[in-house]
């Protein structure tokens, strides 16, 4: 049987505010939504440079929000870092991890109860070059704990720009997508925390290059980010059941070797002449007790009982691995093949539900999948509002516990509904696009007659394992999936038949 092809490329970009009533009316502020004889493409800002720009323009604002913290919070007691809602790792651990003193990370042992550094090589590094960068800085520990968590706020900066432009280029008709990313309330928020951002563009650029079928590429990054950050190597295993399906083993044979190799390539070299330091990241991270953010620790403080720490580690296996075996009978059984950014989506949705702990910043692990897996508004800014609304949580429930102020901050019982409605909000969105798994004419991406334009070679692939009913579209088929046929000249919402 002939492959079906994808979406043809001449055809014009998607316009949002012709299909998504959140975004037409956001673009009131800017004068409304374009017009059918607006001439697209005769400006030298580009829907990819808008994007980067407006990324640049938020994590910006992210820094300001940190001011407070910048000037005087984080040098002066506890909580009022907290109740400022302006807290990063960066500073405290410019010092309580060596890098203030000159260290070597996983080589060197640190005083205190951390011998050596907990983050994966390729974060240690990052961590590196920055105080390296710092080193020109003299002054007082203030000021170089300052000069250091600014040098790492531009070099994140740039990982979040990265992040929306491999977003934006990922679907190639659908660049404004990535305006979610660009405006996510939680990436302003949450970017400088810590250093998450590294292994998130890491992981864009991998499936931007996967897009562009690119399988090797696509594995090089992955095993980088995920020397980086341990998630991103999720990402391997719905992709293993989409190549089942689609018969494209070559192809993922590929980005397994490329994968495996780059991760090596980063890690052997501390592997063998620091394996004590190398380890410290997994053995922290089994030893580590329940904490901040999961649905187990709201079990703790309801029951007053501490949980098992390997028995806790033990169950959350067990619910992953169940929760991603549903994912691959969801794959191998849809009506047709889920898209691989749907399937990365609730992979990593899984492992943050489903883990002992949930920082804050894991929420940037998912905001670039959320934006490729359900590009609309609507959807996206519910759970947004959850995240938000746990950020604001956990910074008020630790300036409860710290400030010996029982009136200022927030007590177990309203942590616990922030964490309630974070996981809620993240369920929501785990169901939308379950949704459009099982019922693919509700799928935004599909509603052109696209078929996976993250996919790359599983875009327009022809199925060759299937279970149950399902079955693959002839070529000619392609089409009865798209829903409501897009007026590119029509009014605002008028496309917005889907909801």
């Amino acid at each position: 049987m002939t492959p079906m092809t994808s979406v043809h490329e001449d055809r014009p970009a998607v316009r949002p505010t012709h299909q998504d009533d959140i975004a037409a009316a956001g673009s009131e502020l800017i004068g409304g939504p374009v017009g059918r004889w607006a001439r697209l493409g005769s400006s030298r800002l580009t829907p990819v440079r808008v994007v980067a720009l407006v990324a640049i323009g938020m994590f910006a604002l992210g820094m300001v929000q940190k001011i407070p913290c910048y000037e005087w919070a984080w040098f002066r007691g506890t909580s009022s870092q907290y109740t400022h809602a302006c807290y990063s790792d960066i500073p405290h651990l410019y010092l309580g991890r060596g890098f203030a003193d000159g260290l070597v990370p996983y080589f060197d042992r640190l005083t205190g109860d951390m011998e050596f550094l907990e983050y994966p090589v390729l974060t240690g590094l990052f961590m590196q070059v920055a105080a390296w960068l710092t080193m020109p800085f003299d002054g007082s520990v203030q000021e170089r704990e300052q000069a250091y968590w600014m040098v790492n706020a531009l070099m994140l900066m740039i990982c979040a720009a990265v992040i929306a432009v491999c977003v934006a280029r990922t679907h190639r008709r659908r660049p404004w997508d990535a305006l979610l990313v660009a405006l996510a309330p939680a990436l302003a928020l949450t970017a400088t925390i810590n250093w998450d951002l590294l292994a998130v563009a890491l992981t864009a650029a991998a499936m931007l290059m996967w897009s562009r079928g690119r399988s090797l590429a696509f594995g090089i990054l992955i095993g980088l980010a995920t020397a980086a950050k341990l998630y991103p190597v999720l990402l391997l295993g719905p992709l293993l059941v989409l190549c089942w399906r689609a018969g494209k083993y070559r192809e993922y044979g590929a980005a397994l070797l490329g994968a495996s190799g780059a991760w090596l390539l980063v890690n052997l070299p501390v592997m063998a002449f620091a394996p004590e330091g190398w380890k410290k990241f997994y053995t922290f991270s089994q030893e580590r007790a329940v904490d901040f953010g999961s649905f187990w620790l709201i079990i703790t403080q309801r029951t007053g009982k501490p949980l098992d720490v390997e028995a806790v580690n033990t169950y959350a296996t067990l619910l992953m691995v169940a929760v991603c075996a549903g994912i691959a009978a969801l794959t191998l059984t849809a009506p047709r093949r889920p898209r691989f950014a749907q399937l990365a989506f609730l992979v990593v949705a899984a492992f943050v539900l489903t883990n002992k702990v949930y920082s804050p910043q894991y929420v940037l692990w998912l905001i670039p999948l959320a934006a490729l897996a359900r590009p609309r508004w609507r959807d996206f800014l519910i759970w947004q509002g959850g995240e938000v609304m746990y950020y604001l949580g956990i910074w008020m429930y630790l300036a409860y516990t710290t400030s010996g102020d029982k009136q200022r901050g927030l007590p177990p019982e309203g942590y616990q509904l922030a964490i309630a409605l974070h996981l809620l909000a993240t369920l929501y969105l785990c169901a939308v696009v379950v949704r459009d798994i099982l019922m693919p004419e509700r799928d935004a991406v599909r509603r052109d007659g696209s078929d996976d334009p993250s996919g790359g070679v599983l875009d327009g692939a022809e199925d060759t394992f299937v279970l149950g009913k399902a079955a693959h579209p002839p070529r000619h088929a392609v089409h009865h999936f798209e829903g409501p046929r897009v007026e590119w000249g029509a009014t605002a919402g008028s496309g917005a038949a889907e909801r």
